[in-house]
């Protein structure tokens, strides 16, 4: 069989990679977000920063010290991001039985008042973690493991918070768009 004929298989794969909310074209290319991106920057970083730490582990009996401060950092990094490639495909956790039911009137609603709530928690996010980070830099608190600067991991806080926000108001006008076309 050749590589690209068509398989069920496949056919399903295509199904399952599919980014578009609704989308029923198997055969759709999933669209690259920059969170894609980051998600396999950050995990490269995450395998290589193991990988050496074992590696001196087994050949010195010691370990890097700064290992797991940065890679505790870079878990949290991954989690904010992934975050936001769920809010903007739609595939973040919901109950199903509320958000599927009904009309599609009554699931585009239900849909926009979530992403409005999801852009309203993280806005806020961003609101009360800018004086955390202002806080870190103006007292110059290093973080505990290596002693870097502490405002070095938290101004990441608002940073992904605020894609969120930009990803859920994506979502929000996107199915106004759908409302205002149907």
């Amino acid at each position: 069989m050749a590589l690209h004929e068509k398989t069920p298989a496949s056919d399903a794969l295509n199904a399952a990679v599919s980014t578009e909310p609704g989308n029923t074209d198997a055969a759709a290319p999933r669209k690259r977000l920059l969170e894609d991106w980051l998600v396999v920057g950050t995990m490269v970083a995450l395998a290589l920063i193991t990988f050496a730490n074992v590696l001196v582990r087994y050949f010195t009996s010691a370990s890097f010290a700064w290992t797991e401060e940065i890679s505790v950092f870079l878990m949290i990094v991954l989690a904010l991001v992934g975050g936001s490639a769920a809010v903007l495909r739609e595939t973040h956790i919901r109950i199903e039985f509320f958000a599927n039911g009904g009309s599609a009137q009554r699931q585009r609603r239900l849909a926009q008042l979530g992403a409005l709530m999801v852009a309203l928690l993280f806005i806020a996010i961003v609101v009360l973690s800018v004086p955390v980070v202002w806080d870190h830099y103006q007292y110059e608190e290093t973080s505990p493991g290596i002693g870097v600067p502490q405002w070095w991991y938290s101004i990441w806080l608002p940073v992904f918070s605020a894609l969120i926000a930009g990803r859920a108001m994506q979502v929000f006008m996107r199915k106004l768009r759908q409302e205002d076309a149907a």
